[in-house]
């Protein structure tokens, strides 16, 4: 199942343009090797073999050529989270596998495509759209999860939905934020796995 992370701000021209999936394709070549913090318009024309007035056609500013990317990465990492949420039977299993696959998937990304990653911590510092969409995505998760485990009895009802999904949500949040996770790496996969338990053990009815 692909929960597609749709963000449009800054492309411009046709959204089906293959010129814009080539300023793409070379961008996140480009930031793999380089990163994004030193690369600018320019190094991606040079790249592409366009000028920098033709790039600017497609996109507005850098940021924009890095939300596609950044929208592409956590859209990959999000489809990994639905399948692994699809096995689970129970909304117990169910937060589990959402909390722990995201950590997983989040590290996995850190080890083997650490430029990439540096987007997606860059997105959520400046505010980009792509990493709010992530983190509402998530949030929605979240709140289906815990709706599904009080209507079927195994989770307790008297904390408001909305505070509670709040609250287990900023428990989360230092170990699937990808600004934050970095720092958190020492200490995985056991804090992850205790902090999940802990959370269930505290919706017990």
């Amino acid at each position: 199942m692909t929960d597609t992370l749709q963000v449009s701000q800054g492309q411009r021209g046709p959204a089906d343009h293959n010129v814009r999936d080539q300023i793409v394709q070379a961008a996140n070549e480009h930031f793999s090797r380089y990163g994004y913090a030193k690369t600018t318009v320019s190094d991606l024309a040079r790249e592409i073999g366009f000028s920098k007035a033709y790039i600017y056609k497609f996109f507005d500013s850098k940021q924009a050529i890095g939300e596609a990317i950044c929208a592409a990465c956590l859209t990959q990492v999000m489809d990994g989270v639905l399948k692994a949420m699809a096995q689970a039977n129970t909304a117990t299993e169910r937060f589990r596998r959402l909390f722990l696959s995201l950590v997983e998937l989040s590290a996995q990304l850190f080890f083997e495509e650490r430029k990439l990653y540096e987007i997606a911590a860059h997105s959520v510092s400046e505010g980009w759209e792509s990493s709010r969409a992530y983190e509402t995505r998530i949030q929605e998760l979240l709140t289906a999860i815990l709706r599904e485990g009080r209507e079927g009895g195994e989770f307790e009802r008297k904390t408001p939905l909305d505070e509670a999904a709040r609250s287990i949500y900023l428990v989360m949040y230092p170990f699937i934020n990808p600004l934050m996770l970095q720092y958190n790496l020492d200490r995985l996969p056991d804090a992850p796995r205790e902090v999940a338990s802990l959370v269930l053990r505290s919706l017990a009815p």
